[in-house]
């Protein structure tokens, strides 16, 4: 069976999400984050280096990364379910959203976070100074990308009511951390229906909420 190491309130959900999909059974190993600092607890660190989540066990393997997770779990376990035909054009595009969630989406969703509470976390007296920075640096560089990836996530779903096509498949669950992270923290989700569109339809899927259920709430800083 595999072993799921999940921290609360982060990516590891999706992983929840997916095993959920495709009804497979798992043990659940939950890990919290520290209140003050939300960093992941040592505690994670005896099961992989890098000290992070997602982490799975499955027969003695130990997987980390998301992407990789989710094309092990399909690989082994899918059965051919929730990825459309490998070389096929939905094949190609899904392909191309498992990687591009944590490639190219999350990098400028990860500085926002970064300059959005720098200022909290500077000694009182450069608290000014930091404001600035950090305002002027989501002006400039941060804010005209999450603009750019946003709207490129708009047209493909006005294109498809799914990020491969036609069908749902697990390149949905793995952009859909994304796009909850992004409806937070640039907070104008309501500028793109596609968007709200499918975070509604994803939010209300079975499985989605039978993972919340195990894993606790989702919701990214």
């Amino acid at each position: 069976m595999i072993t799921v190491h999940h921290l609360n309130n982060s990516r590891s959900h999706r992983v929840l999400w997916l095993l959920e999909e495709l009804a497979l059974p798992y043990q659940l190993v939950v890990h919290q984050r520290d209140p003050r600092t939300l960093r992941a607890p040592m505690a994670l660190k005896a099961v992989h280096p890098l000290g992070k989540s997602p982490v799975i066990v499955d027969e003695g393997r130990v997987i980390a990364e998301s992407g990789a997770i989710i094309e092990y779990i399909l690989t082994r376990y899918g059965e051919g379910r929730l990825a459309p035909p490998a070389g096929s054009e939905d094949g190609l595009r899904f392909t191309h959203w498992l990687h591009h969630a944590e490639g190219s989406a999350m990098p400028p969703l990860l500085l926002k976070l970064i300059f959005r509470d720098l200022p909290g976390r500077v000694p009182f007296l450069i608290r000014p100074i930091a404001r600035g920075i950090a305002a002027a640096t989501q002006r400039v560089l941060v804010d005209p990308q999450l603009s750019l990836h946003a709207g490129y996530w708009e047209a493909e779903l006005a294109r498809h009511p799914w990020f491969a096509g036609d069908a749902f498949t697990a390149a949905d669950i793995q952009m859909s951390y994304p796009l909850e992270a992004f409806a937070v923290r640039a907070g104008i989700v309501d500028a793109y229906p596609n968007i709200r569109s499918f975070l509604a339809k994803i939010r209300a899927r079975p499985a989605y909420q039978r993972a919340i259920e195990r894993g606790g709430p989702l919701a990214p800083p």
